[in-house]
């Protein structure tokens, strides 16, 4: 700590000494160009509040200090730029690095400068040279960290990005030396640059900048602009890459991180440009579709044995890529024809408390319609499975913005309806779906409510071949309601044996003429 605080005073003197009239003035102030600025909560709301030339110079301490394979040539290019805002910063030609005295920029070579009073001669005390080496990397550390939170506000981002940050944090980037934390405070400012919007065409347009960003796999942001997606995706092209997007998503143990993970995943297979026929195809090769389905696999086993409130969006996440894949026209065959898939949608579909994981299972209530329109043969696995029934008439209501999802429902319910026999069923039997369809009602007339509400609202009721799938639903549960009255005595005369299971005659005439008017208001708009 002793050593930082002697570091810190010989640069704080060193850059009093070299400031000009403009930035001798400014000393006095009570955030010293050495100090870092107040916190975020006190700073950002008031744009003036940070000095530019203390950005400047922030920027200015993180120049590389390695020469090499080109890094020498980038860190002068820099260095050049700067100079143009010396008299707001330092003296021309001098740049001050934390821990390192001073270069001579118009130079342009870190080798020239002088550190201590070595004259000529090399240390031998490797402690030293460890020493000024962690003093050096903990103040550009510092510097950086600053940087870091700076960049969250857009007017200090856009100063940042216009006096080459880009430029400096690639050159960083490029060093082989340059550590994990150095790495991550670099990727982590231009994150932050990338937020904001207007920024990303400068970190697209920075030479080399965005196959290094690839190369680190952590920056994906810029797949979400529809300019620079087409040069994003040809850089995620090759195998490497991908096979590495693939590997964090199945490895990490972070939720956060899998839902990243599998956000740039399903940002892919939205895409309906270029960008979707160059990485899909590979990423089917690289087996995306048994990745998806482990993951769905363990987040489910997860939700069955605790809810955990920062898993659900991972969730979700999960089920929009898998939903997403089954949708594909030249890639949902290979997904939509897992049993194990279809079974563990299912298993969602019939929780009890879908509350705090409803959009999930709107979601999977889509998934799932593409499933069984894709593989009718999973459709007799279930057609029997009254908890699964339930469960897709309790998931309407969370679909109640969603048509499309609701649609999607009501198809999977016909499909199921349709496999029943009501005439030849054994009594046993139609009495529990007429006891699940009754214990639904009230949802079944809501929805069919609402529906006849948004269509009154636009003057047309639909054609019945635009809501078959829901019509086609309402009536076999009007026969299957007209098959359970015609029953009656028979039923009676068993009602003993079914005690508390005995169907009330009243609710089965509600539904019945709901589904009455229902068929009767669609006939007459066909």
């Amino acid at each position: 700590m002793e050593e930082d605080d002697e570091v810190n005073q010989q640069k704080s003197k060193l850059e009093d000494k070299h400031c000009d009239k403009r930035r001798e003035e400014e000393t006095e102030m009570d955030c010293p160009s050495h100090h870092p600025p107040p916190p975020p909560d006190e700073l950002f709301d008031i744009d003036t509040t940070v000095d530019p030339s203390y950005v400047i110079s922030l920027i200015r301490k993180l120049l590389p200090t390695d020469s090499g394979s080109g890094e020498s040539d980038q860190s002068t290019e820099v260095r050049h730029a700067h100079h143009m805002y010396a008299n707001n910063v330092v003296q021309e030609g001098v740049v001050p690095r934390s821990g390192e005295g001073f270069v001579d920029a118009s130079k342009g070579d870190p080798e020239s400068m002088d550190i201590g009073d070595n004259h000529g001669k090399e240390s031998t005390s490797e402690e030293k040279d460890k020493a000024s080496s962690s003093v050096e990397a903990e103040a550009w550390e510092e510097h950086g960290c600053v940087l870091w939170d700076l960049a969250a506000n857009e007017t200090h981002a856009e100063l940042m990005v216009q006096n080459l940050i880009l430029q400096v944090l690639h050159a960083n980037l490029l060093l082989v030396s340059t550590s994990d934390r150095i790495r991550e405070i670099c990727l982590g400012i231009i994150g932050n640059l990338a937020c904001h919007e207007a920024l990303l065409k400068h970190i697209e347009s920075t030479s080399g900048l965005v196959n290094t960003l690839v190369g680190q796999l952590i920056l994906t942001t810029g797949l979400y602009g529809a300019a620079g997606s087409t040069l994003w995706a040809e850089c995620l092209q090759s195998d490497d890459i991908l096979r590495r997007i693939l590997w964090i998503a199945e490895n990490t143990l972070n939720p956060h991180l899998i839902e990243k993970s599998v956000g740039l995943l399903l940002a892919i297979l939205e895409e309906q440009s270029e960008v979707g026929k160059l990485l899909i195809p590979p990423l089917m090769t690289l087996g995306l579709t048994n990745l998806l389905i482990n993951l769905l696999s363990f987040e489910m086993s997860k939700l069955i044995k605790e809810r955990v409130p920062e898993r659900y969006p991972v969730l979700e996440m999960i089920l929009r890529a898998i939903e997403a894949l089954s949708a594909s026209d030249s890639h949902s065959k290979e997904i939509c024809s897992s049993k194990e898939l279809f079974h563990l949608a299912c298993d969602l579909m019939k929780l009890q408390d879908k509350t705090e994981v409803a959009a999930c299972c709107v979601t999977a209530g889509v998934l799932i319609a593409n499933i069984v329109s894709e593989t009718v043969s999973f459709i007799p696995e279930v057609s029997q499975d009254f908890s699964f029934l339930e469960g897709l008439f309790s998931t309407l209501p969370f679909a109640s913005d969603d048509v499309e999802a609701r649609r999607a429902i009501w198809s999977i319910i016909a499909r199921l309806l349709a496999r029943v026999n009501e005439s030849e069923i054994d009594t046993s039997c139609l009495r529990q779906y007429i006891l699940v369809l009754l214990s639904k009602s009230d949802v079944i007339e809501d929805d069919l409510l609402d529906i006849q509400l948004e269509e009154e609202s636009l003057n047309s009721f639909p054609s019945q071949g635009k809501s078959s799938a829901r019509t086609i639903a309402i009536q076999k549960i009007e026969s299957m309601l007209n098959n359970w009255n015609i029953r009656k005595e028979t039923l009676q005369e068993e009602e003993n044996i079914y005690g508390d299971c005995s169907v009330n005659t009243d609710d089965v005439k509600r539904l019945y003429d709901c589904c009455r008017r229902y068929i009767s208001k669609s006939t007459e708009g066909s």
